[in-house]
């Protein structure tokens, strides 16, 4: 041992990314509070002439607890990518799951309006889990593991096949777990393409 700080016990330059779009979609969200909501939010009737909304969509919420609920789901699921040490690969896959997180909303005929952060971290944790059972050691493969596992379990109970809105005692807003649904598969395909692509290109350098 040359006495050096365990590589897992500090951030590296691999997770610079990953913690600047958390940080990105904090900023956003906090900005976005002051400008009207239907001015950006999601709307299927206006997706495709303003195709903004399948980011700005992010940013919008509709109450203070649904506002506090998901920047404190986004500060962790921005230390889970840290603590995980996800690398740039990880992060792109990130930002492109941004916008495909919305694309099942498109046929949502129930869903005029939608917005929040909550898909966008389901995808997050989803590319975090694939990232740490490809590369992590036993433990974090456990962790990737039953991170996937409990991520999915979420997703059933929260039964989004039966309809794009629904009514949560828990919540003072109406809820659209569909979202959730199509943010866990937008975060896996993204997150599976970003780690083959990440090892291509890994094998692709010269010695």
């Amino acid at each position: 041992m040359n006495g050096s700080p365990h590589p897992a016990h500090r951030p590296g330059p691999p997770s610079i990314a990953w913690c600047a779009l958390a940080a990105l979609l904090v900023a956003g969200t906090l900005l976005a509070q002051a400008v009207p909501a239907t001015a950006i939010d999601w709307q299927p009737g206006l997706a495709w002439r303003q195709p903004w909304r399948w980011w700005s969509a992010a940013f919008v919420h509709y109450s203070p607890a649904h506002l506090a609920g998901n920047l404190l789901a986004t500060v962790l699921v921005g230390a889970y990518g840290w603590a995980a040490r996800a690398p740039l690969a990880m992060a792109l896959a990130w930002w492109v799951a941004w916008p495909l997180t919305h694309l099942a909303l498109a046929g949502q005929a129930d869903l005029p309006h939608y917005g929040g952060l909550s898909g966008l971290m389901h995808a997050g944790v989803a590319i975090v889990n694939v990232h740490l059972l490809a590369n992590g050691q036993r433990a974090q493969r456990f962790i990737g593991g039953w991170g996937a596992v409990l991520l999915v379990a979420k997703v059933v109970s929260e039964t989004p096949w039966r309809g794009g809105i629904q009514h949560s005692p828990d919540w003072d807003i109406a809820i659209a777990p569909v979202a959730h649904l199509s943010g866990l598969l937008a975060g896996l395909a993204c997150g599976v393409v970003g780690e083959v692509l990440r090892r291509r290109l890994g094998r692709a350098k010269p010695a």
